[in-house]
């Protein structure tokens, strides 16, 4: 009977992902040693060659075979090349059979000028793994939507990568299974922690995760490639941004219905989102802390900030579009469902 009960909750708990998630996502499939990884720019130009080879060594010290892109290293002002160039890497990366991955270089500004030209259809008949952040989010956002491939936010190859960010990055990437409780890492002193985290709503909640930076969230608003919430936890982050601004985002996030129907709100640490030291937006400023409170404090379903996701020096992976539980008391996501395929 125990197991019995057991197949029919487990059952049960898969129907209510699917009705979650909707149509099926499709899963890349997992990177094992010895596979090629696509090196690309879709944003602000990389042309340092000191540079482009700590981004093809960082791909090599993880036992994979760097393939750059035909236009990695391009410079057009403040962009990695034309829109045309940097829409044929990525085409060609998700084209090219040997590839199995497809890495940022960086982030920056520029991704959603590709949005209108990248053949979404392209990328769902040969789906493989995608990772960047910050500026990248344009792109997770239309693949996403329009292609239905789970993606990754996560670091670049010019990242940090931090021990805690690696084992992570590695875990995402190469580990077929669910990636289970995520959190902060281990604090060395408890009482001046490196990576606190606070809860604004208490409480747990569950669904399919979906999210990025901020600003280009909330620039995706009014585009065919506009996020979309509704039933969704969603994760926000930000860097270098004065809390007027932060709250400007978040309020327009609000105004626009964004906020009305998630089931959970998880706010990364929001590095440098303080008050500028030299002619700050206002002689008297909010902290960022007191935004989150003024502009979420109505929201009816748990949040809490602080996980150490996007600009930060521990630096998760997350893998969009999978279903997920956050716990707002414990400042703790758990990712309850693979995202890749490993069928053999």
């Amino acid at each position: 009977m125990e197991r019995r009960a057991f197949l029919l909750s487990s059952a049960g708990a898969a129907a209510a992902r699917a009705m979650d998630s909707g149509p099926a996502l499709l899963k890349p499939r997992p990177l094992a040693a010895g596979d090629t990884v696509a090196l690309i720019t879709p944003a602000t130009y990389v042309s340092n060659p000191d540079a482009l080879q700590l981004a093809r060594r960082t791909v090599e010290f993880l036992g994979l075979k760097c393939k750059p892109g035909r236009n990695l290293g391009k410079r057009a002002g403040y962009l990695g090349g034309s829109v045309e160039e940097r829409v044929s890497d990525l085409h060609e990366a998700f084209l090219d059979p040997e590839v199995k991955a497809v890495l940022c270089t960086r982030g920056g500004y520029g991704s959603a000028m590709l949005l209108d030209r990248i053949d979404f259809n392209l990328i769902h008949k040969h789906p493989k793994i995608f990772v960047g952040y910050s500026d990248i989010t344009a792109l997770h956002l239309g693949i996403h939507q329009k292609s239905k491939l789970i993606t990754f936010h996560g670091p670049m190859a010019l990242a940090g990568f931090s021990d805690y960010t690696l084992e992570h990055f590695k875990r995402a990437l190469f580990d077929g299974r669910p990636l289970g409780v995520l959190g902060n890492p281990p604090e060395e002193r408890v009482i001046r922690p490196k990576h606190p985290t606070r809860t604004l709503r208490g409480g747990q909640a569950s669904g399919p995760l979906i999210g990025g930076n901020l600003t280009l969230i909330t620039a995706s608003m009014g585009t065919p490639w506009e996020v979309q919430t509704d039933g969704k936890l969603l994760f926000l982050e930000d860097v270098g941004e004065e809390p007027y601004s932060i709250d400007r985002m978040l309020t327009q996030l609000r105004l626009g219905g964004k906020l009305r129907a998630i089931r959970g709100l998880i706010l990364g640490e929001c590095a440098e989102c303080v008050p500028r030291q030299f002619q700050p937006g206002f002689e008297s400023s909010f902290s960022l802390g007191e935004v989150y409170d003024n502009v979420l404090g109505d929201l009816k379903v748990p949040v809490f900030s602080g996980l150490t996701i996007g600009h930060t020096e521990d630096q998760l992976t997350l893998p969009l579009g999978v279903h997920a539980t956050l716990d707002a008391d414990a400042g703790t996501l758990t990712i309850d469902e693979a995202a890749l395929d490993i069928r053999a």
